[in-house]
């Protein structure tokens, strides 16, 4: 089935035009009838012009209407999806596991880590170019935010959504986030498949360097961007309405600290045939990772069909000149015929 649709939706409004044409012309009409009877009644009128169409006048103000409405219509730009395309892409499957636990929200780096990570991230779909990105958010647990695709605007829309109140279960189960990304590239490739995490990497869960030498055997490559410092500093706690309201406390009432692991995220790297990196002010973490990963070997990703939009705004326009021209060239007298 065609799908129909306007480039430029706006000038539809320009449709009431026509309310404001036929109120004009109903105006126009009765003041010319006025006009007319002070001359004489209808019969003496059209003995004085038996050549004059009554009705003609009307139908060709139904002409000029027709013919704004085209006019209007073609100003919209009508588009029918008429084609469809397959696109084929070769690249590479990315995989960005997200840490959205509470610890992200310290502020030894401007704004957050938090917002330092989703920033770098938008960096890194900007540079994309026919590889599939997909998103993994873990905090105590993981999950997939989104499974891989070439659609880089809902890429962003999800990356949006993931914040420190997405997964409400506390922790840091960097090997949850692993097993969960692995999982979610195709199980039938054996390369191809670059996982980059990014988190402060304080694991209390499980074994992530034994999640990580599993993942590489069903050849996942992983990156790992290591947020905060290695001194420790206390996360912050906000209101519903974004007020700071204190720092998280243990069950003792001391301040609780976060602090990098970048031992264990080294570890990690080194075990998925990958790189650790520290994040800096910049994002040049992620344009080395990409630089690395656009020379490695693609493959051919799923194909993804395009609906190509076709402009038929030319057959309105050709057709409100036609009307117009039509307007133009009737008569309103009857034409005589030659004796």
């Amino acid at each position: 089935m065609e799908a129909l649709r306007f480039a430029h939706p706006g000038w539809l409004h320009a449709l009431w035009g026509i309310v404001a044409l036929i109120a004009l012309y109903l105006y126009a009409e009765k003041v010319r009838q006025k006009m007319l009877l002070r001359f004489g009644n209808g019969r003496l009128l059209n003995k004085l012009t038996p050549g004059v169409i009554r009705h003609r006048r009307r139908q060709k103000f139904i002409l000029f209407v027709v013919a704004y409405a085209m006019l209007v219509v073609a100003l919209a730009d009508p588009q029918i999806g008429t084609r469809l395309e397959d696109v084929r892409q070769k690249g590479i499957d990315i995989i960005v596991a997200l840490d959205v636990s509470l610890s992200m929200q310290a502020e030894d780096i401007k704004p957050n880590r938090l917002e330092k990570a989703r920033y770098e991230v938008n960096k890194l779909i900007d540079m994309l170019h026919g590889d599939r990105i997909g998103l993994v958010a873990f905090a105590g647990i993981a999950h997939v935010q989104m499974p891989l695709t070439l659609d880089y605007a809902a890429s962003r829309m999800f990356l949006r959504m993931m914040d420190t109140e997405l997964i409400p279960l506390p922790g840091t189960d960097i090997a949850g986030a692993i097993e969960t990304a692995t999982r979610a590239f195709n199980q039938k490739d054996t390369k191809h498949k670059v996982l980059i995490i990014i988190t402060d990497g304080e694991e209390h869960e499980a074994d992530p360097v034994a999640a990580a030498k599993k993942a590489a055997e069903q050849g996942v490559i992983i990156y790992t961007i290591g947020l905060g410092s290695e001194q420790g500093v206390p996360i912050p706690l906000y209101d519903k309405y974004g007020n700071r309201k204190g720092f998280k406390k243990d069950r003792n009432g001391n301040v609780v600290t976060t602090r990098l692991d970048a031992a264990t995220l080294q570890q990690i790297a080194l075990a998925a045939n990958g790189k650790f990196y520290m994040a800096g002010n910049g994002e040049a973490e992620l344009q080395s990772i990409y630089k690395e990963v656009s020379a490695m070997d693609k493959k051919e990703l799923t194909a993804r069909q395009f609906a190509q939009y076709e402009d038929r705004f030319q057959i309105f326009l050709m057709l409100a000149l036609a009307f117009l021209f039509w307007e133009f060239v009737w008569p309103e007298r009857r034409v005589k015929k030659a004796q």
